[in-house]
């Protein structure tokens, strides 16, 4: 372990040692671990699981995380999250995708968990629940942050948006996307969109996106709909820029995906895997070890999230044997007045509304890695 992360994490060890006994608090969360959106899923479980390692290694506090399959969908993530009720889940990561959590969101609030979701970014999943927080972006920060950062960047003035209509997390950032992209200059000159049922052929969208003179498409998406339109639009000979979101990473380790057709796709996300801060290198070694990859931003965001919760629970001087309601509302009060560094962001801190502020990194990728901007 990197010598300045161990001694951060014998610090942290130190400080709480008298606050917790020998037992565990049991963290539980939902994900898709099989199917579509497996590579989601898994990479938050491994970046929840190397911190739960490292913070038990320390000694000081242990925690015990599990994770449930929901396949992505809501019916199952209730299942599942009923599930970890029964094993004797007190405190909650959530689910990793904004469907499936909106629906245990709603059950977190009716029995009283805390939930700190890694990445489901829609709106519904924290409003009106005072207990449900959120480690990424909520969706219409992405849109305003991406339309402002292709404007400061000059990255084009006429700019088509590409974008999936039956799920919350596209329509979220792209309605505001379109919204701000006029307040920065920008011109959406091509505004089109898809469902399940209609998203295996493109070519409508990107035609209309080259025929009005789209100098970049934006692809509010996940990185499964964004390779096919990736691949159709330079079987059609369309070259212009890309510009994605979060949801993007994951597109380089897909399996069969030609990474060459997402050379020069640029993206905001939190996470940067190339950074030379301490505690990110850390984490970067250590995912690579076990996993044989570089971690996403899924994945260091789940990190993050273990990280914060052992630092409220020092900070609350919260024990194990503590029940789930009485560990509510000392998180509650934790996550509305600390402030958190980690691998996702400096100086974090979360509103009533359970939304996180941290600051957006510009990446591109170049020769099939993801490569900062800034």
């Amino acid at each position: 372990m990197n010598k300045k992360f161990f001694a951060f994490v014998m610090t942290f060890a130190l400080a709480a040692s008298a606050a917790f006994g020998a037992d565990a608090f049991k963290i539980g969360g939902t994900g898709p671990l099989t199917g579509g959106a497996a590579i989601y899923g898994n990479a938050v479980k491994n970046g929840a699981q190397i911190a739960a390692d490292e913070i038990n290694a320390a000694g000081a506090i242990k925690v015990e995380v599990k994770y449930e399959d929901d396949t992505h969908d809501a019916e199952k993530a209730v299942n599942a999250y009923n599930a970890l009720k029964d094993w004797g889940m007190q405190i909650s990561m959530g689910s990793v995708t904004s469907k499936p959590c909106e629906a245990t969101a709603a059950e977190s609030f009716s029995d009283r968990i805390f939930a700190l979701t890694p990445s489901a970014s829609a709106e519904a999943v924290t409003a009106d629940k005072d207990c449900v927080f959120q480690m990424c972006f909520v969706d219409p920060n992405q849109g305003k942050a991406s339309a402002q950062y292709i404007s400061s960047k000059n990255l084009a003035k006429k700019v088509a948006v590409i974008w999936k209509n039956d799920d919350v997390y596209s329509k979220g950032i792209r309605d505001t996307f379109v919204e701000k992209a006029p307040e920065a200059g920008l011109e959406v000159v091509s505004d089109t969109t898809f469902a399940d049922g209609n998203d295996t052929d493109f070519s409508v969208q990107l035609a209309d996106a080259q025929k009005n003179g789209a100098e970049l498409v934006f692809l509010p998406m996940y990185y499964q709909h964004a390779s096919l339109i990736l691949a159709q639009a330079s079987a059609m000979g369309y070259a212009p820029k890309w510009f994605g979101v979060d949801g993007m990473d994951g597109i380089l380790t897909m399996e069969g995906f030609n990474k060459a057709l997402a050379e020069g796709v640029m993206l905001l996300t939190p996470f940067n895997a190339d950074s030379s801060d301490p505690k990110t290198a850390a984490f970067v070694a250590e995912y690579k070890k076990r996993f044989g990859e570089v971690p996403n931003q899924f994945a260091a965001d789940a990190y993050d999230c273990v990280y914060a919760y052992a630092k409220a629970l020092a900070a609350a001087k919260a024990t194990p044997d503590m029940d789930a309601e009485k560990l509510c509302a000392l998180m509650i009060e934790q996550f509305t007045t600390m402030t958190f560094d980690g691998v996702t962001g400096l100086n974090m801190t979360w509103n009533k509304n359970g939304q996180v502020s941290k600051d957006p990194k510009g990446m591109i990728i170049k020769n099939g890695a993801y490569v900062g901007l800034d």
